[in-house]
C-alpha cells in the first residue's frame, strides 16, 4: 500500500514578495496590492496565510482530505496574484483565414472572420485587448484567470479548423492538420 503524502509539494513552497507588494489576510480574504493594481481571493477551509518579511507562506491548519487538496491550490492562486500585480499576464491569439482580420478600439474588439457580419467583443473591466497586427491579438491584464477566459471566449468565435487551417488559435498552439477526402481512385 502506498504511503499518503501529508505535505503538498506546491503548498509548502514560500512565495517571494517583490518590493512594493503587500499581502493582507483578514476574515478569509487574501488581498494582494502591487504596482499594477489590487487583487482579492476568498480562502475557504482551514488554510492560513502568514507574511514574514519578504516571504508569504500558505499554511494548512488541519489534515482533512479537503484541506490537503486546497493547500496547493491556494498557494498557486496567491502566487498568481503576486505575479499579476507585479508583471501581469498576457495571451496572444493569431487569426488565419483569407481576408480575416481584427480591429480594436475603445475597449471593443471587432472580428471579421468569415461570417456575414462582424463579431464585436467587449473587453471586461481590467482586461486590455490590443491588435498588434490585423491578424495578431494581444490580451493582457493582472488576473490570470480573467485573461485566460477572455482569450478562450475570443478563440471560441472561430475555433481552428484542421482541414484548411482557418480559425483563431493561440500563438504557440500547434494545429494537427488532416489530409481530407481523396477521390475514388481505381474504382470502376
Amino acid at each position: 500500500m502506498a504511503k499518503i503524502e501529508k505535505e503538498s509539494r506546491i503548498g509548502k513552497l514560500p512565495i517571494t514578495l517583490p518590493a512594493g507588494v503587500t499581502v493582507e489576510y483578514k476574515d478569509g480574504v487574501c488581498t494582494v496590492k502591487g504596482p499594477k493594481g489590487q487583487l482579492s481571493q476568498q480562502i475557504t477551509g482551514n488554510i492560513d496565510i502568514k507574511v514574514e518579511g519578504s516571504e508569504c507562506k500558505v499554511i494548512r491548519c488541519a489534515d482533512t482530505r479537503e484541506d490537503m487538496a486546497l493547500h496547493g491550490l491556494y498557494r498557486a492562486l496567491v502566487n498568481n496574484m503576486v505575479t499579476g500585480v507585479t508583471t501581469g499576464f498576457e495571451k496572444k491569439l493569431k487569426i488565419a483565414g483569407m481576408g480575416w482580420k481584427s480591429e480594436a478600439a475603445n475597449g471593443k474588439l471587432t472580428l471579421h472572420v468569415g461570417y456575414s457580419h462582424p463579431v464585436v467583443f467587449e473587453a471586461p473591466k481590467g482586461i486590455s485587448i490590443v491588435c498588434e497586427t490585423p491578424t495578431l491579438i494581444k490580451i493582457s491584464g493582472i488576473d490570470k484567470a480573467a485573461v485566460g477566459q477572455v482569450a478562450a471566449d475570443i478563440r471560441k468565435v472561430r475555433k481552428p479548423e484542421p482541414y484548411h487551417g482557418f480559425g483563431i488559435s493561440y500563438e504557440d498552439e500547434i494545429i494537427q492538420r488532416k489530409e481530407g477526402k481523396t477521390g475514388a481512385k481505381g474504382k470502376k
